[in-house]
């Protein structure tokens, strides 16, 4: 039986360049469901806490990003695999560079299996 895709959630901040390129880039990837979200008021669709609920795991483009899940949200921090490859924001919707850092740091994080093996960080 073929093992069901890793539901992923792409995150930055208003998720118009970033986790939109992520989103594009892993869509049609057999490996993953994506979503993406951001996380200010102004974002194309605003992260909430179903969002989180549905993700097997979450990719935060900058540490910033887990501390907001992790204030905002702290039941579902607590049981949530979240990885930060670090992406900042100096990038544009699509842009080659992006793609490429992208495609190397999602493609590493996943070869390391810490999508499925990252443990939530305590709260403190």
């Amino acid at each position: 039986m073929p093992e069901q895709p890793l539901k992923l959630l792409f995150v930055c901040t208003v998720s118009h360049m970033r986790s939109a390129t992520a989103h594009e880039i892993y869509r049609d990837d057999p490996r993953f469901e994506v979503r993406s979200a951001g996380t200010s008021d102004l974002a194309r669709q605003v992260l909430t806490p179903e969002l989180l609920a549905w993700a097997d795991a979450v990719v935060v483009m900058e540490k910033h990003h887990r501390q907001h899940i992790r204030k905002h949200f702290p039941q579902v921090y607590r049981h949530k695999r979240i990885v930060c490859p670090y992406l900042p924001d100096d990038y544009l919707y699509m842009e080659p560079q992006l793609l490429t850092a992208l495609r190397e740091r999602v493609e590493d994080v996943y070869r390391r299996g810490l999508l499925r093996i990252l443990p939530p960080e305590p709260l403190e």
